[in-house]
């Protein structure tokens, strides 16, 4: 069968699955797990690519009978509206329009009939760089079914460390772009390298009005999540085993609100994470916390459904997470993630006393 009518039936019975009455199941009937690559197969291989035999196991994977693949627009109006939404619903991300994106993983998406989004950077397409798609490719891309397009930002460089007028700036060009070559308005925006601030989410939520922006912490959408924060697994070849995949397709959410520090750009540091589990998830004695670079954290229940991380030395310069899992009696994890940024200390003033840090000459 073409892929075109294969594709055709595949979204049609994907929104036939979400207008369909869901029997009562175990499992969280509205939840999905969003994955989210960058690079495929490229050679020598940047610290974002995936070997393509790993992806190719990934799509064997979704391509058996555990899962429902779905287009991120339908999850996202499913959490929405809350409609409930299949056992292992599952969406694919990819960030950047690479060109190794379209010669190996498009092809491949194409043979396995699957839907994903593609969050655009605008700016490396304008200046027709190498490593990019064009706009024609783009175009021709956008036509087809079960593609959605999404943005990234101008430059795909995170936004956090540059003023307001600069961000908004960057987002209307990009939008300005996408709306001129592709003649779409993005209603889906990923945050480049999965950076965001409180001021960041805001001006994207004031300047786009997406219906979902998402990150690079891991963890399940759900309904009760924020839908200007949501998580991804990110899939690379140092994070690709098919074990790893599988274990992350099965996930479940772990729910939580209120979550410290409110801001993921860091201003103490190690800082004093803390959250509180928001419904009956089983036994919290049996959370665990692991962050970047440092393995299990200590955790300490200062009530019985507030968890507090104790990590236990300074984050690195950079981006740093807290990953959370819960085993279910099923055998499954719920997962909970956050991605903090480490901003770089400031340049040492070169007049400065060395032992107090302060001016020799006041």
């Amino acid at each position: 069968m073409p892929f075109r009518s294969t594709a055709l039936l595949l979204l049609a019975s994907a929104w036939a699955v979400l207008a369909a009455p869901v029997a009562p199941r175990a499992a969280d009937p509205d939840a999905a797990v969003v994955f989210a690559y960058n690079r495929f197969g490229e050679d020598p291989t940047p610290a974002s690519s995936i070997r393509l035999d790993q992806f190719e196991a990934h799509l064997d994977e979704l391509t058996s009978d555990d899962y429902t693949v779905l287009p991120l627009p339908a999850i996202v109006e499913a959490l929405r509206a809350g409609r409930p939404l299949p056992d292992r619903a599952v969406a694919i991300t990819i960030d950047d329009a690479s060109r190794s994106f379209l010669t190996e993983a498009w092809p491949r998406l194409r043979q396995a009939g699957l839907p994903f989004t593609l969050f655009v950077a605008t700016d490396p397409v304008d200046r027709r760089a190498a490593t990019h798609m064009t706009w024609d490719e783009l175009r021709r891309l956008a036509g087809q079914p079960g593609v959605t397009i999404g943005a990234l930002g101008a430059t795909a460089m995170p936004l956090v460390d540059r003023p307001a007028d600069q961000v908004r700036a960057e987002l209307r060009r990009m939008a300005g772009r996408l709306r001129a070559e592709l003649g779409v308005r993005p209603t889906l925006f990923a945050y480049p390298q999965g950076e965001y601030s409180t001021a960041v989410r805001a001006l994207v939520a004031e300047e786009l009005e997406v219906a979902a922006a998402f990150g690079l912490q891991s963890g399940v959408v759900y309904g009760g999540a924020d839908r200007q924060a949501l998580p991804r697994f990110v899939m690379t070849e140092a994070f690709g085993s098919v074990e790893r995949f599988r274990l992350a397709a099965n996930a479940l959410p772990l729910p939580v609100m209120d979550m410290t520090p409110e801001d993921p750009v860091l201003t103490v540091n190690p800082p004093l994470p803390g959250f509180t589990v928001a419904a009956d998830v089983g036994d919290l004695s049996q959370l665990a916390c692991f962050a970047s670079g440092q393995g299990r954290a200590t955790l300490e229940r200062v009530a019985d459904d507030r968890i507090e991380v104790r990590v236990a030395e300074p984050f690195a310069p950079g981006r740093a997470r807290l990953n959370c899992t819960l085993p279910t009696a099923d055998g499954r994890w719920r997962w909970f993630g956050m991605q903090f940024v480490v901003p770089e200390p400031p340049d040492p003033d070169p007049e400065a006393d060395p032992e107090t840090g302060q001016p020799a000459n006041p």
